[in-house]
């Protein structure tokens, strides 16, 4: 299909799900939400080109996952759509809702043979069910319930977003206020949109019910030490009686880096050089406990969670035996998981290499990193 391009929006925030996980990032079979339907598409059509729209915190996320090109999306629909359209060229294009995640191939064929009916192709439900709109009664065969995806002109919708400064939930009532051709198609009610965490139970999406997934990560990080007045030793989060710290862009808390890069690598989305570049001077001298509840945040929206943790610090200096219930403490705090779940030991190299020399401190962080079981919240 050289002539129409596909636009995936999913830079929703999910307000109305009621999950601290975003739906985007629920997972089918362990495969987040969107990347199930960015699948799906691609298995049954083979468009000229893919964009997907993501919330601009969330694109290199989403890009871990995918060689389709991710762009930010905006505050709004349209916006979203406004800047995915910079990379369209077809002169059709089909716009779908991640939301959406079990449309049938039938139905989007449907849309797309009559492409030429029309300036968008609209799939619509019929009602059953008498309809009553402000205490009057409406012809139910009046009513139309409209669904997602529709297949527009690209050229045509790419003037209306320009000219059009109101709010519309979807591009058919765009279309519509300014006068152009509407061509409506069978619906299908299999696809129904996620919008509430009830819409759950009846998705054929989630039919299998959840599945447990458990991931490893491994961190590794190490700083050299310096005697500066101004600074402290961190280790954990927790201050270190010595006169000894680290050199480091951030507070140089050696045991929450390499805990990041645990977690980061047990959700499989890079690095905290990704995250938190040493090149960005928003992060100089940044507590570095901040970046890890940055970080849990990030999991938790695309459907992650810790299960344990073991941490080896490797210190010739200073001697953290006194240290480690504590650090395991403001841990657990910060991370919201139980004590029980958090090991911290501590070594020396035999005097050994540059930490045995007692130039620096290096850390071990193995994370254990599972699915958030969504069933508990329904």
């Amino acid at each position: 299909m050289s002539d129409i391009s596909l636009i995936l929006l999913g830079a929703g925030q999910s307000t109305r799900f009621g999950l601290p996980v975003k739906k985007q990032w629920l997972r089918v079979n362990n495969t987040p939400l969107w990347l199930k339907v960015l699948e799906s598409f691609r298995e049954s059509f083979d468009f000229a080109n893919i964009v997907i729209t993501a919330d601009r915190d969330e694109v290199a996320l989403f890009q871990h996952f995918t060689d389709v090109e991710v762009v930010a999306g905006g505050k709004s629909r349209q916006e979203s759509i406004k800047f995915a359209l910079e990379k369209i060229e077809t002169p059709w294009v089909l716009i779908s809702d991640i939301a959406r995640c079990d449309i049938p191939k039938e139905m989007v064929d449907r849309i797309l043979e009559n492409r030429d009916k029309g300036d968008i192709v609209v799939p619509y439900l019929s009602v059953a069910d008498t309809v009553v709109v402000g205490g009057e009664n409406v012809d139910r065969d009046s009513v139309k319930l409209i669904q997602t995806p529709q297949l527009s002109k690209t050229e045509i919708l790419r003037k209306l977003l320009r000219k059009s400064e109101k709010s519309w939930s979807d591009e058919s009532s765009l279309f519509a206020e300014y006068g152009y051709r509407r061509y409506f198609v069978r619906g299908d009610r299999r696809a129904n949109k996620l919008t509430y965490l009830e819409d759950i139970d009846n998705s054929s999406c989630f039919k299998k019910g959840f599945t447990e997934s458990i991931r490893v990560g491994n961190g590794f990080d190490v700083h050299q030490f310096q005697i500066d007045d101004s600074r402290k030793l961190l280790l954990g989060g927790v201050k270190i009686d010595t006169p000894l710290s680290l050199k480091a862009h951030s507070d140089g808390d050696v045991l929450i880096h390499s805990l990041i890069d645990g977690i980061l690598g047990g959700a499989g989305i890079g690095d905290i050089g990704e995250l938190f570049p040493d090149s960005d001077e928003k992060y100089r001298n940044i507590d570095s406990a901040k970046l890890l509840e940055n970080v849990l945040h990030t999991i938790t929206k695309i459907g992650l969670e810790i299960r344990y943790i073991d941490i080896t610090i490797i210190a010739q200096i200073p001697k953290l035996q006194g240290y480690k219930r504590e650090i395991r403490e403001n841990l657990s705090k910060i991370l919201q998981i139980p004590k029980s779940n958090i090991n911290i030991k501590a070594t020396t190299t035999e005097k050994l290499g540059f930490i045995g020399r007692k130039e620096g401190i290096g850390v071990i962080s193995t994370v254990t990193i599972a699915n958030i079981d969504w069933r508990a919240y329904l």
